[in-house]
C-alpha cells in the first residue's frame, strides 16, 4: 500500500474534554486560551483550521454546581445544553482578540447517515472556511439519543476530516500518543512514532482505557485513524500539554504518533458508505466470494452467499463476511434481506424464478463496495 505525505493546508484538531479542564475538573481559561493562541496561529500561516471541541457537557455541570458527569442521556443533554452556549462563549471571546469569527455547527450521527445531511454539512463547513471563519464543530447532545449519538468526539473529528479532505486530523489527548504498552503501569514502554498500517497489533495496543474527564480512549483514537488514513488524511495523536503542539504538527515536526494516509484515498461517496452509514445486517459469503471481491474487484452476486444476518431493506448498509465472521467489506445492498434468504447460492439468472421480479443481477455493486474496512 502507498502513503502520501501530501502539504498541509486544511487542519482538523479534536480537544477532548480531559486535555480543558483542571486538576479539579473544571474547564481550565489557561488551557482553553492557550489552545485558541495556537489555533490563531496556524490560522494567521494561511492554513484552514476547524476545531471539534468537547466540554460542554462539562461546562453545564460547572453551571449547575455538580461534580459527578451525568449517567444518564436526558441529564447530558440537560448539562449540554446549559454548557453549549457557555463553551462557545468563552471560544467567541478568546477567538475575537484575534479578529477570528467562529462559527458553531452541531452535529448527530444521522447527519453522517443521511447522503443528502452529509453533502449539506460538507457544503456548509467548505463555505465556512471560504469566509475564513474557525468552525468549530461538536456532537448536537441536546438532541443525541444513544442510537444516533457518536458516543466520543474522535469518530466525529475523523468523519469531519473525511468529509472536507483535510489534510491533517490532530487529535489532542492527555497522554503523547500510542505507546508499546501502558506506560502508566510499565516505565519502559515506547512511543511508537509512525504507524505506516493498523494492524491487529495496532488494534491490541490500544486497549480499551478511558480518560477520568472524557468519553473516549486510545481505541476510539484509532477507530478515528481508520477512517481518516483510509480518507487520505494523515492523523496525529499528541499531547496538548506539549507547548505550541498545534503549530508544531502542522509544520511536519515528529510529535506524538503519526498515522500514515493512503496514496489513493476513497471517494467521497466510498467514504460515506464506509464510515458515514450505520450497518444494518450482513451477509457472509464463500471463499470463492471472498476471492472474486478481493482479488478481482468484482460486484458480490448472490451464488456467492451462505447465509445473511439481520433485518435490512433495499438501499442499507451491510457488512460482508467472510466464512471465519471476519468482515472483508462493506455495501449498499440491492436486495432486502428477506429476497437473500431466498435467493442465495443461487445463479443470477435464477433470481427471477426465485422472488417473481429481478432488479438486479448483483445483490451489492461493486460502485456501491468498500473493501478493507
Amino acid at each position: 500500500m502507498k502513503y502520501t505525505d501530501k502539504p498541509i493546508n486544511r487542519v482538523v484538531v479534536k480537544v477532548g474534554t480531559s486535555s480543558l479542564v483542571d486538576e479539579c475538573g473544571a474547564l481550565d481559561p489557561g488551557k482553553l486560551g492557550d489552545l485558541v493562541r495556537q489555533l490563531a496561529q496556524v490560522k494567521k500561516r494561511g492554513k484552514e483550521v476547524i476545531l471539534v471541541t468537547s466540554g460542554a457537557i462539562r461546562a453545564g455541570m460547572e453551571r449547575l454546581g455538580v461534580n459527578e458527569r451525568p449517567r444518564t442521556i436526558p441529564e447530558q443533554q440537560a448539562s449540554a445544553a446549559i454548557g453549549q452556549s457557555a463553551l462557545m462563549q468563552k471560544y467567541t471571546e478568546l477567538l475575537s482578540s484575534y479578529g477570528i469569527i467562529p462559527a458553531q455547527v452541531l452535529v448527530t450521527r444521522d447527519d453522517f447517515h443521511d447522503r443528502l445531511r452529509y453533502l449539506n454539512a460538507r457544503n456548509t463547513l467548505y463555505t465556512l472556511l471560504r469566509f475564513g471563519c474557525l468552525p468549530i464543530v461538536n456532537e448536537n447532545d441536546t438532541v443525541a439519543t444513544e442510537e444516533i449519538r457518536f458516543g466520543e468526539n474522535d469518530t466525529l473529528s475523523a468523519l469531519v476530516a473525511a468529509c472536507v479532505d483535510a489534510d491533517l486530523l490532530l487529535v489532542l489527548s492527555d497522554v503523547d500518543g500510542l505507546f508499546d504498552g501502558d506506560p502508566r503501569v510499565d516505565p519502559n514502554s515506547r512511543l511508537i512514532e509512525d504507524v505506516p498500517r493498523i494492524t491487529d497489533e495496532i488494534e491490541a495496543l490500544a486497549g480499551g482505557t478511558r480518560g477520568a474527564y472524557g468519553s473516549g480512549g486510545m481505541r476510539s483514537k484509532v477507530e478515528a485513524a481508520k477512517i481518516a488514513t483510509n480518507s487520505g488524511v494523515r492523523m496525529v495523536i499528541a499531547n496538548a500539554a506539549r507547548a505550541d503542539v498545534v503549530a508544531d504538527v502542522v509544520a511536519g515536526k515528529k510529535v506524538g504518533t503519526r498515522f500514515l494516509a493512503r496514496a489513493v484515498e476513497l471517494s467521497h461517496r466510498k467514504r460515506w458508505i464506509a464510515f458515514g452509514s450505520r450497518v444494518k445486517g450482513s451477509v457472509i459469503v464463500n471463499e470463492g466470494a471472498r476471492k472474486m471481491l478481493v482479488e478481482r474487484g468484482k460486484s458480490l452476486l448472490a451464488a456467492g452467499i451462505v447465509a445473511c444476518e439481520g433485518s435490512f431493506a433495499v438501499g442499507d448498509l451491510v457488512a460482508v463476511l467472510d466464512e471465519s465472521r471476519q468482515q472483508v467489506a462493506r455495501g449498499l445492498t440491492n436486495y432486502a434481506a428477506a429476497e437473500i434468504a431466498l435467493i442465495r447460492g443461487k445463479h443470477s439468472d435464477q433470481i427471477e424464478q426465485v422472488l417473481g421480479h429481478k432488479d438486479f443481477d448483483e445483490v451489492i455493486h461493486r460502485d456501491n463496495l468498500v473493501l478493507g474496512v
